[in-house]
C-alpha cells in the first residue's frame, strides 16, 4: 500500500488532471490524500449559497475518491500570488511531512492561471527529495482550460512522458467531475464531459490504450 498525495490549486483540478489515476490507485488499495490550496469563503464576494454549494461538492468528491484526509489551506482564489511565498511553502511542507507520500501529483507549472503557476513553485520547494526521502515519484498533470490555454510558446508546452491507462475508470471520473456543477458545462466549454473524454481518447491513442491520463515525470526512483 502506498500513500498518494494530489495537490489541487482549486477543487476540480484533481479530477480533471488525474481523477482516473486516483481511482486506479484506490483500486490497488493505496491511501489517497487531497491538498486543496484555495477556498471561496468571502460571503460578500461569493455569496453564502455558493459557498455552501462548494462545501457540499468538496465533501461529495472526497467521499467519491475515499480520501483518507483532505487538507485545505483556504487561500482566496486568484490571490495565491499575493500570499507570502515562504509561508505557502511552509504550509505545503507541513502537509507533506504529515502524509509522507510515496507519490505526489502536482499541477502543470505553465498553466494559464496564476494560482497554478505560483503554487507549483511552492510545491516543488516543499517536496525536495533530500528533505522527504519517502517520496518515490513526482508527476505533473495537465488540467483542461488551464494547461491547454497557455500561450503557444516552447517553454509552455506540455510534453508527457508518462501515461496511466484509465480505460476502466473514465466513466466514474466523468461522474465525479459532474459533481462540480458550476465548473463542468456544456460543450464546447473546455471543461465539459466531451472534452474530458476527448483528452482521454487522445492520450490513450498516444499510449496504445483506449483511455489514458498523461503526466510529466519530474522525479522518480525505483
Amino acid at each position: 500500500m502506498r500513500k498518494i498525495l494530489v495537490v489541487a490549486p482549486h477543487p476540480d483540478d484533481e479530477t480533471l488532471g488525474c481523477g482516473g489515476t486516483l481511482l486506479k490507485h484506490r483500486e490497488f488499495g493505496d491511501e489517497l490524500f487531497w491538498l486543496i490550496l484555495t477556498n471561496i469563503k468571502d460571503k460578500a464576494k461569493w455569496g453564502e449559497r455558493k459557498i455552501e454549494e462548494r462545501e457540499k461538492e468538496i465533501e461529495s468528491v472526497s467521499n467519491a475518491y475515499r480520501f483518507k484526509e483532505v487538507f485545505r489551506l483556504d487561500i482566496e482564489p486568484t490571490k495565491v500570488k499575493e500570499f507570502p511565498f515562504g509561508k505557502l511553502v511552509e504550509m505545503i511542507s507541513n502537509v507533506v511531512k504529515a502524509v509522507k507520500p510515496d507519490v505526489v501529483y502536482v499541477h502543470n507549472r505553465s498553466d494559464v492561471h496564476s494560482d497554478h503557476r505560483v503554487s507549483f513553485e511552492a510545491v516543488m520547494s516543499a517536496v525536495k527529495i533530500f528533505n522527504n526521502p519517502y517520496i518515490r515519484r513526482i508527476l505533473m498533470y495537465e488540467t483542461l482550460s488551464e494547461t491547454n490555454f497557455t500561450p503557444s510558446l516552447l517553454e509552455n508546452v506540455f510534453l508527457p512522458n508518462y501515461y496511466v491507462d484509465i480505460s476502466d475508470f473514465l466513466d466514474v471520473k466523468v461522474q465525479i467531475a459532474e459533481i462540480y456543477k458550476s465548473e463542468i458545462k456544456e460543450h464546447p466549454f473546455p471543461r465539459s464531459k466531451e472534452s474530458i473524454k476527448a483528452l482521454a481518447i487522445l492520450r490513450g491513442s498516444e499510449a496504445n490504450v483506449k483511455y489514458a491520463e498523461a503526466f510529466i515525470l519530474l522525479r522518480g526512483i525505483w
